[in-house]
């Protein structure tokens, strides 16, 4: 670890606010890269020299500064250890007869700081590569056994049963982002940032209908309409995650496209146009849905479409239709027999019924 100049800054300030004295911390070069005086700034400190080369304090009184031509001043030079390796040293500026008492304190809080921050960086070494190694189990880039192997390595049981959960940020910003990792970071959670806007979660199988659970995913102070929870399916198999992940992010692209006010998602719920979402771009899609470019052709104001898509969404119940529409039921009848007119299908025949279903899954 190299000691950087931010580092060094805290022991500076943590340091001068316990003694009255002006503290200097130098890097393993002997280069002041902190300091209450900043003029001395980037100069080679010739006391931490000789602190770093023979691992010792080094005391310099007025004779040896004036000596070495002022390159150290008054003060007491002490090494800054952590686990036996030298990092730099931190002096205290003043006659070493005064100081002393100081220096141990002082190098105290250094070699504290300095290790606070090597384990700080430690966490988020190993939450990067843990983020990463669930990024890889969802996507399945690696063989079974190398993942197990990691996952070992994480703590991550894959005995057990996890499903691929999506948090999704309507309107996402660096900052709402950094709060939602903030909070999950408190919670027994395994996740990872898995865009800008969403995040990653493997929630144990057998918790994945708790509705109060997964709202304990985002701050309490958020509205339901700055997040969308989408819970992808349970498969079996040893790439069980990676379709789970697949089915979490087909699931996110229909709630979204056909319940923009919901929050919460389940795949279990939308099976069966989730998993037909895969055709979309299908040569056998284009050939079924041939029909209905007529009527889309035809259909400016898109009132059509909507009809058509409004009588799905109400399971095919004409009165549930026209209420959720606001028309009145003959005005709804008119609009289906016009769709049949200029289409050539019929809602009583069931391989059309499919071919219209599809239409309002397909089509963008």
């Amino acid at each position: 670890m190299e000691l950087d100049q931010q580092v060094a800054q805290k022991i500076v300030q943590r340091a001068m606010h316990i003694i009255p004295n002006s503290v200097n911390v130098m890097d393993k070069n002997g280069v002041i890269i902190a300091s209450g005086d900043t003029s001395r700034l980037k100069q080679k400190h010739t006391g931490a020299v000789i602190a770093i080369r023979e691992n010792r304090v080094v005391e310099v009184d007025e004779f040896l500064s004036q000596k070495w031509n002022q390159e150290a001043k008054p003060g007491i030079n002490i090494p800054i250890n952590y686990l036996g390796n030298i990092f730099g040293v931190v002096g205290v500026s003043g006659k070493p007869e005064e100081v002393r008492p100081y220096a141990e304190l002082v190098k105290m809080t250094a070699e504290l700081i300095v290790e606070q921050h090597i384990l700080i960086e430690q966490e988020r070494w190993l939450h990067r590569y843990k983020e990463e190694f669930i990024l890889q189990l969802v996507n399945h880039s690696q063989k079974y056994p190398q993942l197990a192997q990691q996952a070992n390595f994480f703590g991550i049981d894959l005995s057990l049963d996890y499903v691929a959960t999506l948090i999704n940020l309507c309107h996402s910003n660096q900052t709402q982002l950094q709060e939602l990792v903030s909070y999950l970071q408190q919670q027994n959670v395994l996740f990872a940032i898995h865009s800008l806007d969403s995040i990653l979660i493997l929630l144990p199988a057998n918790e994945r209908q708790n509705k109060m659970l997964l709202k304990t995913f985002v701050p309490p102070h958020w509205s339901p309409h700055q997040y969308k929870i989408v819970v992808g399916g349970f498969l079996g198999g040893n790439e069980r995650l990676a379709l789970s992940y697949k089915t979490a992010l087909s699931t996110l692209s229909y709630g979204l496209k056909f319940f923009p006010k919901k929050s919460i998602y389940f795949f279990e719920q939308y099976q069966l146009p989730v998993l037909l979402d895969g055709l979309t771009d299908s040569w056998q899609a284009k050939e079924l849905l041939k029909p209905i470019n007529k009527l889309y052709a035809q259909d400016t104001n898109q009132q059509l479409r909507k009809t058509l898509q409004q009588y799905f969404l109400s399971n095919c119940d004409l009165t549930l239709t026209a209420q959720n529409l606001f028309i009145h039921i003959n005005t709804l009848r008119y609009r289906l027999n016009k769709i049949e007119q200029i289409t050539s299908l019929s809602f009583n025949k069931i391989d059309d019924l499919f071919v219209f279903y599809l239409s309002i899954l397909f089509k963008k």
